[in-house]
């Protein structure tokens, strides 16, 4: 179970992530739209994990590279935003949330 503090820096973490992605989508990411849609952070608060829901999904491999070759550059533009309420900025580990399209899936096995 997560603490009180690991869930408020996830909370924070997400809701900067989202504003980072938002405003870099039209230039490096091909206009697609990224969701943060679930942080995880270590005990220590030292590496986040995050989870992204990429639409359209088509190509979502391919935009998931992009995003783990600019993670030094998300996480110094995550350090300028939360610099003052985090001593340190965590490591962040990306990964595709791919549980919409398992709820589209499972919805489609049962309308056919």
């Amino acid at each position: 179970m997560y603490t009180l503090r690991q869930n408020k820096v996830a909370r924070l973490i997400q809701k900067e992530l989202a504003e980072i992605f938002q405003k870099e989508s039209r230039s490096h990411f091909k206009g697609r739209l990224i969701s943060v849609t679930v942080v995880r952070i270590s005990k220590d608060l030292s590496v986040a994990k995050v989870y992204l829901s990429i639409f359209p999904s088509e190509g979502a491999g391919e935009i998931l590279k992009i995003v783990q070759q600019l993670s030094s550059q998300i996480r110094g533009m995550l350090g300028r935003k939360v610099g003052k309420q985090l001593r340190i900025v965590p490591e962040l580990d990306f990964f595709i949330d791919d549980s919409l399209d398992y709820i589209d899936k499972i919805d489609h096995i049962l309308n056919d």
